[in-house]
């Protein structure tokens, strides 16, 4: 691993503690409990794509909260930049996770072929 990309990776790592501490502190029921899954930035750390669990979500409170999460953005860039005294934060881009569910798919795939052994 070369230097920059060690770096991002820790930025990533920090930005997935920073993000749901900063979510809580909010008032806003739809997005102070959602569960950060992973943080995702580009190569020059300007842009950070943030994976969130769907799991207890209706497919209409997902738009509610990402919506909400674009209000919220600039908030959470300020809340980062601060805490972490950077003289700026990523863009952030928020989507839903949906790795559990294709893990769960291809679980129920291998138990039917076991089964048909």
């Amino acid at each position: 691993m070369r230097e920059e990309e060690i770096k991002r990776k820790r930025t990533e790592a920090r930005l997935q503690e920073l993000i749901p501490e900063a979510l809580a502190t909010m008032n806003d029921s739809r997005i102070n409990s959602l569960t950060v899954t992973e943080v995702v930035c580009s190569r020059g750390r300007y842009d950070a794509k943030v994976y969130l669990d769907k799991s207890f979500l209706s497919e209409q409170e997902q738009r509610e909260a990402l919506r909400q999460l674009k209000v919220v953005s600039k908030y959470l860039s300020n809340y980062i930049r601060s805490s972490e005294g950077w003289f700026k934060a990523p863009k952030f881009t928020f989507e839903f996770d949906n790795q559990l569910e294709k893990i769960s798919h291809i679980e129920e795939l291998f138990k039917k072929i076991a089964k048909e052994k």
